[in-house]
């Protein structure tokens, strides 16, 4: 299972109570009913993972040649 799996399948647990996001092939397992604030926080913890998943970029600077990192404003 890779990093970005277990971080997924964690903001199910946790904020959906989901036990896993495999399928089990059974719509009482597979199929939920959710309250929209629920799937609203799950996005936004996935959304703020993804944007700290990363490294900031880093490129020359085009006045004097250094090395500059990039970080996005949030």
């Amino acid at each position: 299972m890779t990093t970005r799996d277990r971080t997924l399948e964690e903001i199910a647990q946790r904020v959906l109570d989901m036990p896993t996001l495999d399928t089990r092939r059974s719509d009482d397992l597979d199929f939920h009913d959710l309250a929209a604030w629920s799937i609203k926080e799950a996005l936004e913890l996935a959304y703020a993972a993804g944007r700290t998943s990363r490294p900031p970029t880093t490129a020359p600077c085009p006045r004097c040649g250094a090395k500059v990192s990039i970080h996005q404003i949030p």
